[in-house]
């Protein structure tokens, strides 16, 4: 066996065996392949495609690349939560917080972002103190004891995903549904859980633009998911518009803890409560999707699902006073408002320029060694549909200085469409995929 047969096969069209795939992601993570040869197979895959069984063997050999976690020590069916992200996606506190406080263990391994703003564990440690990196010992007790834990991906998790997704960034080769599901999806094999919720986000803000796009990407997951013994369930839902009003790091935890305080943008609660109830139902503390919502509104509105919060980041080192005191969530000190140059309807809000202003302002970084400022972000006060007079407070940019906020201030009126008739509305949750 030798990978220029492989590539060979794979550019005619042919099925790869798992045999040769093995091959190819050993080869990949100790470097017998070089670059150039991998390089040569991604674009081959890029172009052929490969079918399900493929997909998952791809997926399958990538997550045993590393280490691997083994979860069956915790009591309980372990449930986790993803995300292909998108602009002001907050959801994981709140989703976390209600499954854990409903009895489903969540140990819960998340990645630092590039582009718009930080991941879920950089917006974790704008809470003073949290700690984001546990051993291994430390991050299973902490699940058995609190219910749940959120902290970085071990550096040996996954290599061969780190080696083929930086190839396939400077290739062209990214917008392939079998290398991008097998890269979400052999991270959170190797990650330990008994099922996994999905939520594929659609939209401007996204990277699957379309409804159709979403549901194919979801499909496959959840096709690798089950061929891997995992109970699976996705969520389709919309990212034309951020999803609530805040878009950053600190002030993202800021709002998911209102939401979690019984209030908060009405979509962060409505997609949370959707998210949760999947992860009590898969955990099987709900008989259905009725009973499991049912569940997941009582653990949020009862408290139950902030105290749960409070208990993981007093667990984690952090201050838990911000679940009754969010100004302990700094904001930037340098802030640029953005206001309405007509009267008429928001029409529209541009995901990819909000997030780009709130990258400008200092929330996100471009390489994973970049520095973020926790404290910069963009706070909406305006939201699809809602009319607004000439000279209305659209939005705030917050950061560390002046300039930096004015630059992001000008991406930010970008993203503001106004009409004189209101837009026709779509649904947040598109489909759910039970």
């Amino acid at each position: 066996m030798n990978i220029i047969d492989i590539i060979v096969k794979k550019r005619d069209g042919g099925k790869l065996s798992r045999e040769e795939i093995n091959y190819f992601i050993r080869g990949c993570v100790d470097g017998s392949i070089p670059d150039y040869q991998s390089a040569a197979l991604l674009m081959a895959v890029f172009l052929r495609g490969m079918d399900e069984e493929e997909t998952f063997f791809l997926t399958h050999a990538m997550a045993q690349s590393g280490d691997v976690l083994d979860l069956s020590n915790i009591p309980g069916i372990k449930i986790d939560k993803h995300s292909t992200g998108g602009v002001g996606d907050k959801t994981t506190p709140v989703v976390v917080s209600i499954a854990a406080a409903a009895g489903v263990p969540v140990a819960k391994m998340s990645g630092r972002g590039l582009g718009f703003t930080g991941g879920t564990v950089d917006k974790l440690q704008s809470i003073p103190g949290f700690q984001v990196v546990l051993d291994e010992d430390r991050f299973m007790d902490q699940v058995r004891t609190v219910g749940a834990a959120v902290i970085a991906q071990s550096g040996n998790l996954t290599p061969a995903d780190k080696k083929l997704y930086a190839l396939r960034d400077v290739t062209g080769t990214v917008e392939n549904l079998s290398l991008i599901s097998s890269s979400i999806m052999s991270k959170k094999l190797a990650a330990g859980s008994d099922g996994i919720v999905l939520d594929v986000k659609c939209g401007d803000g996204a990277f699957m633009k379309t409804p159709e796009d979403a549901v194919k990407l979801a499909e496959t997951m959840i096709s690798i998911g089950r061929s891997a013994g995992k109970k699976m369930s996705a969520v389709i839902s919309d990212m034309d518009q951020p999803l609530g009003r805040a878009v950053g790091n600190s002030v993202e935890i800021r709002e998911a803890i209102e939401v979690l305080q019984g209030a908060g943008p009405d979509d962060v609660r409505e997609l949370c409560l959707e998210l949760a109830s999947e992860m009590i139902r898969l955990g099987e503390k709900a008989e259905d999707h009725q009973s499991a919502m049912a569940a997941a509104r009582e653990m949020l509105d009862s408290g139950r699902a902030l105290e749960k919060f409070g208990e993981m980041i007093r667990a984690q080192g952090g201050d838990s006073r911000v679940i009754r005191d969010v100004s302990l969530l700094r904001k930037g000190e340098c802030r640029t408002e953005i206001r309405a140059g007509e009267k008429g309807f928001i029409t529209a809000i541009r995901g990819q320029e909000i997030g780009e202003a709130a990258r400008l302002a200092g929330a996100g970084r471009l390489r994973k060694e970049d520095d973020i400022d926790k404290t910069a972000g963009v706070i909406l006060h305006a939201k699809v549909g809602d009319h607004v007079e000439k000279g209305q407070l659209l939005a705030e940019v917050f950061g560390s200085s002046v300039e930096k906020t004015e630059l992001a201030a000008e991406k930010c009126r970008m993203a503001f469409v106004t009409g004189s008739r209101p837009p026709a509305g779509h649904p947040l949750i598109y489909r759910v995929l039970r």
